[in-house]
C-alpha cells in the first residue's frame, strides 16, 4: 500500500470545484416511454435503426459486460473514446499546465508526449535501458514535488517487451503521484494484468483498449481501470455522451465473441513466433526484441531504404529507426499467415 498517496492533493482545484454538465439521461433513472427532456427529434432518423435519442452517458449495459469479462466491478471501469481520452483527463485532472509535470519513459508510446504538450505540461524523460527496461534510478531523480503521473506502457509500445513488474510495483508503493500502466497490448501477453491490484494502489491506473485483441479499432473504444474515486474524476470531466450509440451497440454484440478472441489471441502469438524465426534467417537482420504484443520491433540493415522498397510493394510497416534506442529498426505487426508470407517474400527480394 501507498501510505504517501493523497488523491485530493493531487487534484487540481479547479477539478475540485468543477460543477460537471447534468445531461437529460443524467436525471432520472429508470425506463420512460415520453422523452420530452433532450430537445431531440422525436420522429425518429433516417436510418433503418433509430439513432435520434442521446445514448447511455454512462455505458452501464457495456460496463456491465466488461466487468464480467475482466473481472472489474463496474464502479471501477471508465469507456472513453479510445484510451486517448482517458489520456487527456489524467492530464486535465491532476496537472496545472507549466507548473507539474509528467515522466514518461522513451521509447515509448507518443500520445503521452503529445497529449502532455496538448495540456502544456512539462515532460521530464527518462529512457528505458539498452535492454528496455526501467532505470530506477534516473526516475528517481527526476521526481519532484511537482511530478504528478508516471506513465508505464507495458507490454511497451514500439518495443513490445513487458516491464519487469516489481519495479513497476516499486514505483506504485513509494511514487506519491499516480501511475497509468498501459495495457493495450496485454493480451498477447505471458504476464497476468494489473487489474487485479486496484485494491492494493489506490495510485494505480490502468489503459487498455478493445482496438487490438479484439478487432475493434475503428469503434474508438477506450478503458480505464481505476479505484472509484478517480473513476469519478473521469467521469466529471468527460463530455456528457463521449460514447456513441452505434459504438455502444456494436461493443455489446462483439463482447459475445470472448471465444473466438481467444483463438485470435492463439494465432497472433503463434504467427508472431513463427515471423520471428523466418527473419532470423536473414544475415541482414541483427536483432530481433522478444516480444509480448502482436508486433515485433526488428533492427535491420538499410531499414529505411528497406521500408521505401515495402511500400512499393504495397506493404507498410512503421519505420522507428530514428527513434531513441531503436535506431535500424522496423516495427511490424504480426499479419495473416499470408500477409506475413508476403512480406518475407519482399525482404528476400529486397536483400538478395
Amino acid at each position: 500500500m501507498n501510505m504517501s498517496f493523497n488523491l485530493n492533493t493531487l487534484l487540481r482545484d479547479n477539478i475540485k470545484n468543477l460543477v460537471p454538465y447534468s445531461s437529460a439521461r443524467d436525471e432520472f433513472k429508470g425506463e420512460a416511454s415520453v422523452l420530452l427532456d433532450a430537445n431531440e427529434n422525436a420522429f425518429g432518423s433516417p436510418l433503418a435503426q433509430h439513432y435520434n435519442r442521446y445514448p447511455d452517458p454512462l455505458q452501464h449495459q457495456v460496463k456491465h459486460k466488461l466487468s464480467a469479462i475482466k473481472g472489474v466491478p463496474v464502479e471501477n471501469i471508465f469507456l472513453g473514446n479510445g484510451s486517448d481520452e482517458a489520456i487527456d483527463i489524467l492530464y486535465r485532472a491532476f496537472c496545472r499546465p507549466q507548473l507539474d509535470n509528467v515522466i514518461l519513459v522513451p521509447p515509448t508510446y507518443g500520445m503521452y508526449e503529445v497529449s502532455a504538450n496538448i495540456n502544456d505540461v512539462p515532460v521530464r524523460k527518462v529512457n528505458l535501458t539498452a535492454d528496455y527496461e526501467l532505470d530506477m534510478e534516473n526516475i528517481a531523480e527526476a521526481i519532484d514535488t511537482n511530478t504528478k503521473m508516471i506513465f508505464i506502457c507495458s507490454p511497451n509500445n514500439p518495443t513490445g517487451n513487458s516491464i519487469n513488474r516489481k519495479n513497476i510495483e516499486t514505483i506504485l508503493t513509494y511514487f506519491p503521484g499516480i501511475v497509468v500502466i498501459d495495457e493495450a497490448y496485454i493480451n498477447y501477453s505471458r504476464h497476468k494484468s494489473f487489474t487485479q491490484e486496484l485494491a492494493e494502489y489506490p495510485n494505480l491506473v490502468i489503459l487498455q483498449t478493445l482496438s487490438k485483441a479484439w478487432g475493434l479499432a475503428a469503434l474508438r473504444l477506450g478503458m480505464a481501470f481505476a479505484s472509484k474515486e478517480i473513476i469519478d474524476i473521469f467521469n466529471k470531466i468527460k463530455p456528457p455522451y463521449n460514447i456513441n450509440q452505434a459504438t455502444q451497440e456494436l461493443v455489446l454484440e462483439a463482447l459475445n465473441g470472448v471465444d473466438i478472441v481467444n483463438e485470435w489471441i492463439k494465432e497472433a502469438v503463434a504467427e508472431r513466433d513463427k515471423l520471428a524465426s523466418h527473419l532470423e534467417k536473414f544475415e541482414q537482420v541483427y536483432h530481433i526484441t522478444p516480444s509480448d504484443a502482436n508486433f515485433i520491433l526488428v533492427k535491420l540493415q538499410e531499414p529505411r531504404a528497406l521500408y521505401t522498397y515495402l511500400v512499393s510493394k504495397g506493404i507498410i510497416v512503421r519505420d522507428r529507426s530514428k527513434v531513441e534506442l531503436c535506431e535500424g529498426c522496423l516495427r511490424i505487426t504480426v499479419g495473416t499467415p499470408e500477409e506475413n508470407k508476403n512480406l518475407i517474400a519482399a525482404l528476400r527480394q529486397f536483400y538478395n
